[in-house]
């Protein structure tokens, strides 16, 4: 027997598709964000479950779906959102013309999304629940803990995959500035600012940036970053082991937005004067949620369970 698509999903299906709808009618596919979240309010029916507030957040729980589920949508490339402004696109035109079937439209969206996150990240499947001897199709009960475990785990994942995403759109002058913070954040220098200091465009030898250990610079990391849309190979690895011996330095960092190649890892490694560190992509991103550089808390919330202390006998 199928299972019938969720109560959420349901929801935001009919979101996505009034957005879409909303988009494609208005004067130049585009709409400031509360026009389209009034338009999308006003085209589908809301019950009382959908129009509840948060008690933890205050915020109310179709915005906070839509807000949370669009992410869908700007990854599969149906819409484009930038400083407010909501534009549709040819492929989001398409996504809603003939037919629309609930279920079809929002696995598209998902297999478009993973495809997308797949290209940002290298990431390990989400665990399976597994299903128990004679239950199969049916959810098993999962404990509160196990439950809240793995839906923080699909958030990581998603931020992470945004995060790498938003790095390779800016400028290689910020992505340099934004390694040294993170070193600094990390506790790198002491956590002095003045300790860390972004210098690639000085032409400093292929050097990116420096972190001063100590207050006299006697002990420094040096750090190379690159944004890169393929694999850095054992070339760009081994140009920065030059740097380091020009620099007669015994640290480096190497950073990158991609992936390294098992060559270049090899090269990094076969290191004996100095000690050489790579970062990929999903690293770099782990980092900086670790760290709290680029990301800020949405919400808090408490897990309570019984005071087996407070019922117990004195």
């Amino acid at each position: 027997m199928k299972k019938e698509m969720s109560r959420s999903n349901v929801l935001i299906a009919l979101m996505h598709r009034a957005a879409l709808s909303a988009l494609s009618e208005a004067p130049g596919g585009r709409m400031k964000q509360g026009d389209l979240m009034r338009a999308i309010e006003s085209l589908i029916p809301l019950d009382e479950w959908a129009v509840e507030t948060y008690e933890t957040t205050g915020n109310i729980r179709w915005r906070s779906i839509f807000a949370f589920a669009s992410v869908g949508l700007v990854k599969a490339q149906y819409v484009v959102k930038e400083r407010g402004v909501w534009s549709i696109t040819e492929r989001g035109r398409s996504a809603i013309a003939g037919v629309f079937e609930p279920e079809r439209f929002l696995l598209e969206i998902n297999r478009l999304y993973r495809e997308w996150k797949a290209a940002q990240i290298d990431s390990p499947p989400l665990l399976r629940p597994t299903l128990e001897k004679g239950e199969e199709g049916d959810d098993v009960p999962e404990l509160p803990d196990d439950r809240i475990t793995k839906i923080l785990r699909a958030a990581h994942e998603a931020l992470a995959a945004e995060l790498v995403d938003t790095i390779k759109k800016c400028d290689a002058e910020f992505f340099e500035k934004l390694v040294v913070k993170l070193l600094l954040k990390m506790g790198y220098g002491g956590s002095r600012q003045e300790a860390g200091e972004a210098v690639g465009r000085s032409g400093d030898g292929g050097i990116d940036g420096i972190i001063n250990e100590d207050r006299l610079g006697l002990d420094a990391i040096y750090l190379q970053a690159k944004r890169w849309e393929g694999s850095v190979g054992e070339g760009p690895v081994r140009d920065f082991k030059g740097a380091l011996d020009a620099k007669g330095a015994q640290k480096g960092v190497f950073i990158t937005t991609s992936t390294f190649t098992p060559a270049a890892k090899d090269a990094a490694r076969n290191s004996r004067s100095y000690k050489i560190v790579l970062i990929d992509g999903a690293r770099l991103a782990d980092l900086m949620i670790e760290h709290d550089l680029g990301v800020s808390v949405a919400a808090t919330y408490q897990l309570k369970r019984i005071d087996s202390d407070f019922f117990a006998d004195e």
